[in-house]
This record gives structure tokens, C-alpha cells and sequence, in this order.
């Protein structure tokens, strides 16, 4: 392995992380990934070591998700009110729908160097919040509050003055505020609890059961659910049962068995679907959950056959 390799290589996993916060998307973080190797690989003849390599890293990156330039991330209520269609509506591809992220690579990326990726820094609420920021603001915002670096540092990253980082986190902490869910206003660290563990457990009983009351019980009145890249989204309890009771029965879509895992570290179902006519339960889903107060707030359905990707079997 080259000396650039060795110097560049170790960081690969939490830049992806880095990337993926600033965009919304794994798919173009590993893009962005790549890109900034390659110019890191242009410029390290003119590397002097000023700063780290680590910081010169984020530097490049920042500014490499800077210049794609992309569209933010959405998920379905961002572009119209809750409704539930009389006719099933096709997907919508020409969407930047946001994107999950696998929890094996979010593991892989605490390393030596690495800040701990903390849950709340990487939840779909979190992602989605930051995506109303302008590309430099969300940056500055990530390397101030997320991963704890100086305004010094921040500006050298972002090629800003420190007061005008400084000017971009007080501005960019209001707007993340306003589109947060009301109780992560204040972060805190949290991991996945014994508590959700159990509610999902309460789910699957209550699906197995194919019982919509016991999954209504399990509910906040104003749950929501989305299914990316499906345009409509539901609210409220009513809705979300109504929206979920034809799966109870075999003869809608088929036979449905679910597999417990994490997704953007909050707890998830992987829904693996039996078609009548099939021998095989095949992926079809990830359920990510957001849970509060001891209840489901939000399910969002990524429907997805990567089953590489996420540390998942393709069939069960």
C-alpha cells in the first residue's frame, strides 16, 4: 500500500458518514467519497501538513458536496398535504427522495480518530431537519455541533472567516430547531432501548395477530407514514391502520415475516414478502421507526431488495 493510501485510507468510512449528513444520500456519499480522494490524490505532492490529514480530508469533501450542488432531500411531506388516494399512485423517481443508511458501515466508521457517531446525529429527523440548511451553513452546523470542531477549525474547512462561521451557526440552529420533532430540540445521546426492542416485539405479536386495534394501541394519534418513493403519506392513527390493515391478510400482497435490525441507528423491520405463487420470502422493505415517549411517531417504508447493503439474508 502506497503512502497516500495508508495516510488517506483509514478515514474512509467516517468521511462517507460526513458526506451522507451534508447530502441525504448514500449512494452519492460513496460518489463523493471517491471524488475526494481523487483530488486529495491530485494535491498530496502539495500537501505541507499545516493541518491534519484527517482536517485536510473534510476540507476536500465539505467542499466537493458543496459543489455538486444538489437538490435537498425530501421525503413525501414535503411536497404535499397527508391524503389517502382513491387509486394506488405510481412512484416517483424524479424525486431526491432521502436515503438510508446501512448501520454495519456506521459501526465500521468509529475509529481511532472518529468522533462516535451518535444516534441523534444520524437519525432521519436529524437528516431531513439539516436539509433546509444552504449547503455551507449545513456544513458548518456538522463540524460545530456534530463533530465538535473550533470556529477556527470550521473555517478552514468551510473557506470562511470564523465570524462568519460564527454568523452561519446562528443562523443555522434556529432553522434546525424549527424542523426538528419537538422533544430532539435538545439533543441527547441515546442507543436503542430495552423499551423499543419490546415495542416492536409488540408490533409483530400484534401483526401476526393481524389484530389493527392492538397496532392502533401501539401508536401516537398523530402518526405518520411514509413510503418513499410513493408521493402520499398518511397521518393520524385511522389513516395509518387503514393503510396497514389490507397487509394483514394473506390475500392482499402475500405472506409477510419480519427481521429486527437498526437503520440509521432507530430501530427497523426488514419486511420479507411471500407472493401466493413463491416458495421464498424475499426483502421488500425496511420499516424505520421513530419512537417516542413510548410509542411510534413515525414509520417510514424504504422499499429496497440491497440486501448487501444493510447486513441483511436476500431470502428467508
Amino acid at each position: 500500500m502506497s503512502s497516500f493510501e495508508e495516510d488517506v485510507e483509514r478515514y474512509r468510512h467516517e468521511l462517507r458518514v460526513h458526506c451522507y449528513r451534508m447530502l441525504g444520500s448514500y449512494d452519492e456519499a460513496e460518489d463523493l467519497v471517491q471524488e475526494t480522494f481523487l483530488r486529495a490524490w491530485r494535491a498530496y505532492g502539495d500537501f505541507e501538513g499545516r493541518s491534519s490529514v484527517r482536517a485536510w480530508l473534510y476540507r476536500i469533501a465539505t467542499n466537493a458536496c458543496i459543489d455538486v450542488r444538489r437538490p435537498r432531500r425530501v421525503l413525501p411531506y414535503h411536497l404535499e398535504p397527508a391524503s389517502f388516494p382513491a387509486v394506488a399512485l405510481p412512484p416517483r423517481e424524479d424525486v431526491p427522495w432521502l436515503q438510508p443508511f446501512p448501520d454495519v458501515l456506521l459501526d465500521r466508521a468509529e475509529e481511532p480518530e472518529a468522533v462516535a457517531i451518535r444516534r441523534e446525529t444520524i437519525e432521519l429527523a436529524f437528516l431531513i431537519a439539516i436539509q433546509h440548511l444552504p449547503p455551507r451553513q449545513r456544513a458548518v452546523l456538522i463540524f460545530r455541533d456534530v463533530l465538535g470542531w473550533s470556529a477556527r477549525e470550521t473555517a478552514a474547512a468551510v473557506d470562511l472567516s470564523v465570524a462568519a462561521v460564527n454568523s452561519a451557526l446562528q443562523r443555522a440552529r434556529p432553522v434546525l430547531r424549527e424542523h426538528l420533532p419537538s422533544h430532539r430540540s435538545e439533543w441527547s445521546a441515546r442507543d436503542s432501548s430495552d423499551d423499543e426492542r419490546k415495542l416492536l416485539h409488540r408490533y409483530l405479536a400484534a401483526w401476526d395477530a393481524a389484530d389493527p386495534a392492538a397496532l392502533a394501541a401501539l401508536m401516537h394519534e398523530d402518526i405518520r407514514i411514509t413510503m418513499p418513493p410513493y408521493p402520499f403519506w398518511f397521518e393520524g392513527v385511522t389513516d395509518a391502520i387503514r393503510s396497514l390493515t389490507p397487509n394483514l391478510t394473506p390475500d392482499y400482497r402475500g405472506h409477510w415475516r419480519f427481521h429486527p435490525t437498526t437503520v440509521n441507528h432507530q430501530p427497523t423491520l426488514a419486511a420479507y414478502l411471500k407472493p401466493a405463487d413463491a416458495t421464498t420470502y424475499t426483502l421488500f422493505a425496511l420499516d424505520i421507526f421513530r419512537i417516542e415517549s413510548g410509542r411510534i411517531a413515525e414509520m417510514t417504508a424504504f422499499e429496497t431488495t440491497d440486501h448487501a447493503r444493510f447486513g441483511l439474508l436476500a431470502t428467508i
